[in-house]
């Protein structure tokens, strides 16, 4: 089985569920965005929520899905940036208990928190405080051994940092591994889009997007999209939330459905599809089947609150693969 190691922003989620959407207007979050906020503005909306009841559970994108793929068994590996606080610590144990590989570094910097707005519709709005997670810096990466894997997956939220990115992804190549990107959030992929598009031409293996990022990328809506992506990579992936999701590698293409569900939370679902979808692969399983492991996690995870299952679910979960 080949290992993974992942990149990514590590955070620590903070949960809250809010019943009136129009909150989020009030506190000039887009619905269903990503916005960066500084510690200023991130302390500000914790103290409108003071009141309210919060879930805390480790975070960001890359790392939810090296967590996820590790609960299914796999080898892999994760680097990033924490503080040297309690949410550092907080975040590094809750990977070392899921089987995960740790190659943090300590910053003086508060480990970044995010702050995750959930509607009724099960939608979640993000204000994230990046802290130290930003701190990984190309020198960083250079010191790393990346022939110890063979499969790099990295999160979208990354590739503001575009020297970051570049020289992971230039390393990873040179050392013959995979390239895997999550797109995470559209906002990110329309401000960054030329950047994007000539790395995944020129370095990357699989991209998965959801419809939202699919459009930033490319313009066009969903089917349209996956067929442009695909010109770019070996295989794309475009999820579409309750209908599925489409995958496409060369001229083999697969629509993938959805496992009946009653959904709570919709965090973490892109990522832990990835999980299934790169476990499959990772086990040489045929595409379809990958989509449908993507499919059986991101099920399961919406039927949660935040983006970790319990043990009995994985069990089960592990019996359907």
């Amino acid at each position: 089985m080949k290992k993974v190691i992942g990149m990514g922003n590590p955070l620590v989620d903070l949960l809250l569920t809010i019943k009136d959407e129009n909150i989020l207007n009030h506190l000039d979050l887009p619905k269903g965005s990503m916005q960066l906020v500084d510690k200023k503005r991130h302390d500000s909306i914790l103290n409108f929520f003071n009141q309210h009841d919060k879930k805390l559970a480790a975070g960001g994108s890359a790392a939810n899905t090296i967590h996820g793929m590790a609960k299914l068994g796999a080898p892999v590996g994760y680097m990033g940036v924490i503080g040297e606080d309690e949410m550092g610590g907080f975040f590094v144990q809750d990977m070392i208990n899921a089987g995960v590989e740790p190659h943090m570094i300590h910053s003086e910097t508060e480990t970044g928190v995010a702050i995750t707005l959930i509607t009724p519709d099960s939608e979640r709005t993000f204000a994230t405080y990046l802290g130290a997670s930003v701190e990984l810096k190309p020198s960083d990466v250079r010191e790393f051994n990346f022939s110890r894997y063979q499969v790099l997956h990295i999160e979208g939220y990354q590739v503001q940092n575009h020297e970051l990115i570049e020289t992971a992804v230039h390393m990873a190549h040179q050392a013959g591994l995979e390239i895997s990107v999550d797109l995470a959030s559209y906002n990110v992929v329309e401000e960054n889009r030329d950047f994007l598009e000539s790395l995944i031409r020129q370095y990357v293996d699989i991209v998965f997007a959801n419809e939202d990022e699919a459009k930033a990328l490319t313009g066009k809506e969903p089917r349209e999209a996956l067929n442009d992506i695909a010109e770019m990579c070996r295989i794309a992936v475009v999820k579409t939330g309750g209908k599925g999701s489409m995958v496409k590698s060369g001229n083999e293409y697969h629509e993938i459905g959805v496992i009946p569900v009653k959904p709570i939370d919709t965090t973490g679902a892109g990522d832990l599809y990835a999980s299934g979808f790169l476990f499959g692969l990772i086990n040489d399983r045929p595409l379809d089947e990958c989509g449908r492991i993507g499919a059986l996690l991101a099920g399961n995870v919406i039927e949660v609150m935040g983006s970790k299952m319990n043990y009995e679910t994985w069990e089960l979960i592990k019996n359907s693969i």
